[in-house]
């Protein structure tokens, strides 16, 4: 039996294969078996406050009070976010996550460092 590449996104073991399709049963990752060895799946990289490279599933800290509109409460330093998720954002908004308190929000990379 071949062994197969591990996720590429999560680095999980427990890859299997699918028709021409590897795919990552802990984080749901999905990629050509053809193209394990590309490396840059998607072309994103963000990076934290301090410069820290951030990928899917970190965990961050919240760095600065920020003001969310339509509500009356905001966020405050030292929040922690767990589990983000990293996706295109056309206006700087990059993390996709849920804020204890507030619920789902999109926020800038430069308010939050790695935790």
């Amino acid at each position: 039996m071949e062994k197969l590449p591990n996720c590429p996104k999560c680095g999980s073991e427990y890859t299997y294969e699918d028709g021409d399709l590897l795919i990552c049963p802990e984080c749901g990752y999905e990629w050509n078996k053809n193209e394990t060895a590309a490396g840059d799946e998607s072309g994103l990289v963000v990076k934290d406050a301090n410069g820290n490279v951030l990928a899917d599933g970190d965990d961050v800290t919240v760095i600065k009070d920020l003001k969310v509109k339509g509500s009356s409460s905001g966020i405050k330093v030292g929040t922690k976010i767990k589990g983000i998720r990293l996706v295109e954002g056309n206006d700087g908004h990059n993390i996709d996550c849920k804020v204890p308190g507030i619920g789902a929000i999109k926020l800038k990379q430069e308010f939050v460092k790695k935790s």
